[in-house]
């Protein structure tokens, strides 16, 4: 029995009958037939791939091997390397970086370990070229391709057998066989699909560049990450030099790694020290300003949480958030006024993480609310202070992990005093004896320290 059903061709929304208007993205005439084939019962298929054993795995594991892209942070993020076969995702703003980085990369694969394939569909051959002559990545086994036809790219892979495959951007890529624009939802899956599947069947890695909607996620979101193996995401500031790589999905690997670079004039510049980086433009003796030290996958780093409370003169106050979860500043706001009685409604409060890098672990509350109550009170604190720590609704510090690794890192940059949860002296690693460490059981605690500081300078 064959089915039919109508698919909108800007979001993908599917309706068992044609709809003038969709009712997910409000577009008007866009809703296309779309055949989802006959129903054949009682056939039976014959078996092309036969199971294997899981004792039988050399070849299995021989092919499952990575390959250094000769970029160490993104070898990082992806978990130390290209697995063959592999499907990566890169997403981000327009102007961040993704093009050099993938121009990059193919220039160090072709130089170490073969034939890359570039389809460059947006930009001219001259334009790439001068990018990657201005990072020096032209190599003698670096072939690129202006195609955005799927079946031409297809056909080009089927024929060369490259051993690293490049496709910028996947919204210029289209199949002549769909009647639908190029990067409609509809032309981006179908063509993300038979490029993921030929790089499965050929036991090619496929480096995917996507753009993002408005609302900050790669076009045809949903659809795309369930096709691919690997979603990364490219961000930071546009007026800042610093970049971060960060993983949102991996199958080969953790998705708490963030790599680091530095956009230069010669390409993208690897930090292997992020957080003398991120601290080397950090103010001394103003208020609203401590160091944190949060984990980006296997290593630490030290980043700055900037607070600016103000009087408002608005019936309404502002709240700004850079960098961190809003919702999450939120809820410390409120838990300020409720548990420590630090009334702050009619207050402008901004919140910033310097450096562009967004913080998502429950580690950053202490600094957040320590630094919200230095700029309200306008005491500033020490330039070798910093916190970690975690609150809850009640108002309590809670411990968070990875505490040696954090310490050890304070200790390494030369930081004097370091507010934490409370907790046991064995705890602590050996290098953090020198550490002045205080430690607090409830945000009350801190007015009392603040206090403590004034009555010091007196």
């Amino acid at each position: 029995m064959r089915k039919k059903i109508y698919e909108c061709s800007e979001c993908g929304f599917e309706s068992p009958k044609w709809l003038g208007k969709c009712p997910q993205c409000e577009s008007w005439n866009l809703f296309v037939e779309k055949n989802i084939g006959t129903l054949i019962k009682n056939r039976h298929k014959k078996i092309v791939n036969q199971p294997i054993s899981i004792f039988e795995s050399n070849n299995i594991l021989e092919k499952s091997k990575r390959i250094s892209t000769g970029v160490a942070e993104f070898d990082r993020v992806v978990g130390g390397g290209v697995i063959q076969g592999a499907a990566i995702l890169i997403g981000g703003e327009p102007g961040i970086g993704k093009s050099t980085l993938v121009i990059q990369i193919a220039g160090l694969w072709a130089k170490n370990n073969g034939d890359v394939l570039y389809v460059h569909g947006e930009e001219s051959f001259h334009q790439v070229r001068e990018r990657a002559q201005r990072i020096n990545a032209i190599q003698q086994n670096l072939f690129m391709s202006s195609s955005t036809d799927i079946l031409e790219i297809i056909a080009n892979i089927e024929t060369n057998r490259y051993s690293l495959i490049i496709i910028d951007s996947i919204q210029s890529v289209s199949n002549p066989e769909i009647n639908s624009l190029p990067g409609s939802i509809t032309q981006v899956r179908e063509c993300t699909y038979e490029l993921v599947q030929k790089a499965k069947q050929l036991n090619i890695p496929m480096i995917i560049v996507g753009h993002i909607t408005k609302e900050g996620y790669i076009a045809g979101p949903k659809v795309l990450e369930h096709i691919v193996d690997t979603v990364l995401y490219f961000e930071g500031e546009g007026k800042q030099s610093l970049r971060v790589l960060r993983a949102i999905k991996n199958r080969f690997g953790s998705t708490h790694e963030i790599g680091v670079f530095e956009m230069c004039c010669e390409g993208l510049k690897e930090i292997t020290d992020p957080s003398a980086i991120f601290l080397q433009e950090r103010p001394t003796g103003v208020s609203g300003s401590i160091v944190f030290p949060m984990i980006g996958g296997s290593r630490p780093l030290l980043v700055e949480i900037q607070s600016l409370v103000g009087k408002s003169r608005s019936p309404q106050p502002r709240r700004g958030v850079m960098g961190l979860n809003n919702q999450r500043v939120s809820l410390l706001i409120a838990i300020l006024e409720k548990k420590a009685e630090i009334y702050l409604s009619d207050r402008d409060i901004f919140v910033n993480v310097a450096g562009g890098v967004f913080v998502e672990e429950t580690a950053v509350d202490l600094p957040v609310v320590i630094s919200m109550l230095s700029s309200f009170w306008d005491s500033p604190l020490g330039s070798d202070w910093i916190a970690f720590g975690e609150v809850g609704l009640a108002g309590e510090i809670r411990r968070v992990n990875s505490t040696r690794i954090r310490l050890n890192e304070i200790t390494k940059f030369g930081f004097k005093t370091c507010i934490i949860p409370r907790i046991e002296s064995s705890d602590l690693p050996e290098k953090s004896k020198n550490l002045r460490i205080i430690s607090l059981d409830n945000i009350r605690e801190l007015t009392q320290l603040f206090e403590n500081r004034e009555k010091s300078y007196e």
